[in-house]
């Protein structure tokens, strides 16, 4: 800078000077100022207000289109099976671990049962039952056996499905091919 130019410019231009230093410098009025501050006017946002907002946004968002996993659950009507495991155990018979979800479960309302049918669907010829006489809350998904049941030799696959203590037979049902048929 040149001393033809005004006292102010030769105090921005050594603010900025000393300012990458680290340091401030004196800008002639008597008050130390930085560089960034003086050189560019820019009017810093009001984040006290913004982050509560965006929190506002973001969470009534979240509840309005995502339903809780607790209010899926509390209209789900009857339990799921999800998986089973079927070893032949002789005499045409055979063992069965299943697999069930329910995450409805209380002690008033709970899955009590699943059976192992044929395939004709809810008509279909029921080989083997499970009751269940209690909850499982706070075992989600379950697994429980089902030992002996004794199918027709001239069935290869069966259904297995669960049933809910209010609502009786109902949900997803899985079909099993029987081992060595």
């Amino acid at each position: 800078m040149n001393s033809n130019e005004p006292d102010d410019l030769r105090a921005l231009a050594g603010d900025a000077r000393v300012h990458a230093t680290g340091q401030h410098a004196d800008n002639g009025i008597g008050r130390q100022r930085c560089a960034i501050t003086t050189l560019l006017p820019v009017r810093r946002p009001t984040w006290r207000f913004c982050v509560p907002l965006l929190a506002l946004v973001l969470s009534s968002i979240g509840s309005a289109s995502i339903p809780t996993y607790a209010a899926e659950a509390a209209l789900q009507k009857y339990p799921d099976v999800l998986a089973a495991k079927v070893r032949a155990g002789g005499d045409d018979r055979f063992d069965f671990d299943v697999t069930v979800s329910s995450p409805y479960d209380s002690p008033q309302r709970y899955a009590d049962a699943f059976r192992v049918m044929s395939k004709e669907g809810s008509e279909g010829t029921v080989y083997g039952e499970r009751t269940l006489f209690h909850d499982h809350a706070s075992e989600q998904p379950f697994t429980r056996d089902l030992y002996g049941v004794r199918i027709p030799p001239g069935v290869s696959r069966v259904v297995i499905q669960g049933r809910d203590k209010q609502f009786g037979y109902g949900g997803k049902t899985l079909e099993a091919t029987l081992p060595g048929r």
